[in-house]
């Protein structure tokens, strides 16, 4: 496999940062990663669709990007069906063709950006819903051993939008199919966000895995900026947890706040999109650096922003959000 040199990357991330890579390949199947000379002085990034990245300087080293494809059905019984999904199939493409197939599980996972080998390394969740909730187990390749590893979830160690493979793992391994349990008999789940008051918008009367991933759709659409329109990668900012006691003191300051008890803990989960709106963070701008006007969690490019401009922005609102309400936000982006 040949690799490009000096490789323009603002078309492979969806925030549309101006960055080159050093070396750029793209590859199809384990063979041609087996077939990859690395320098091994260099760092690797393994690319998807850049959906979940912020470039801040040219990465100085591999950018490998996944398409492998193909998505089969490997083992079922009477409950429960496994799919076996190539990491480079785009993400939405799944959860529609398991609705297709009345796989239930990732309905409320629908119109999440990027591809499927990005789902397990940030344990990609909404609405109620992990991915650690249907995952099977996954093979990764290791780029310097030049073999396949095969993962259970607990060699995973899913955390809150983290794993192994963005931390520990982070460069080592590549991500070349991820398995999921799906369930023949679906356990509707409807409890989180505006679901419910969007399926009673939407006049549905018989509850189906369609009706509720319709519900998401419309409402990321509500919420969200399209990256193709522009610049952004989601939700910039985790949802922070933090002590029950400490929800109660900060909630006798702010009435409003909201939180949401996070399960076998006494901790509870804020939404951060709350406490930065309330800070008056909602549609603020600096050049073409700015906050989105519709959700404050997503910060955005309008055009020419620089990596390093988004990124001070967001120590910005961190050092806010911290100075109001002594609680410390994280990036849930990865910095680059």
């Amino acid at each position: 496999m040949q690799f490009q040199e000096n490789f323009d990357l603002t078309s492979n991330n969806t925030f549309r940062i101006r960055a080159a890579a050093r070396y750029y390949t793209k590859i199809s199947s384990v063979d041609e990663l087996s077939n990859l000379a690395l320098d091994q002085k260099l760092p690797v990034l393994v690319l998807g669709g850049g959906s979940n990245l912020l470039f801040t300087k040219d990465f100085n080293g591999h950018v490998i990007q996944n398409k492998i494809m193909g998505i089969e059905k490997i083992d079922e019984d009477q409950d429960y069906v496994i799919i076996r999904v190539g990491a480079g199939e785009n993400w939405h493409g799944l959860v529609e063709h398991c609705i297709s197939h009345n796989y239930a599980g990732m309905e409320n996972l629908a119109l999440i950006p990027g591809l499927t080998g990005a789902s397990p390394m940030q344990n990609i969740g909404a609405y109620g819903v992990e991915i650690k909730d249907i995952f099977h187990r996954l093979d990764a390749y290791h780029l310097n051993e030049k073999a396949v590893h095969s993962f259970s979830s607990s060699d995973c160690e899913f955390g809150y939008r983290e794993s192994v493979f963005k931390s520990k793992y982070k460069g080592i391994f590549a991500i070349t199919h991820v398995e999921f349990r799906l369930s023949k008999k679906p356990v509707f789940n409807t409890q989180y966000g505006a679901i419910e008051q969007e399926l009673e918008k939407m006049q549905v009367n018989d509850l189906s895995i369609r009706a509720i991933a319709d519900a998401v759709i419309n409402i990321r659409r509500s919420k969200l900026p399209d990256p193709a329109v522009i610049g952004n990668a989601g939700s910039f900012f985790k949802n922070p947890e933090i002590p029950s006691a400490e929800f109660e003191r900060l909630k006798a300051t702010f009435p409003a706040i909201i939180g949401y008890p996070v399960p076998g803990a006494e901790r509870i989960k804020l939404a951060a999109g709350w406490l930065i709106e309330q800070a008056g963070w909602k549609g603020y701008r600096e050049g073409d650096a700015g906050v989105h006007n519709r959700q404050s969690l997503v910060l955005v490019n309008y055009g020419t922003a620089t990596g390093e401009q988004i990124y001070g922005l967001s120590t910005k609102i961190i050092d806010s959000i911290h100075d109001r309400y002594g609680v410390q936000l994280e990036r849930e982006v990865n910095i680059m």
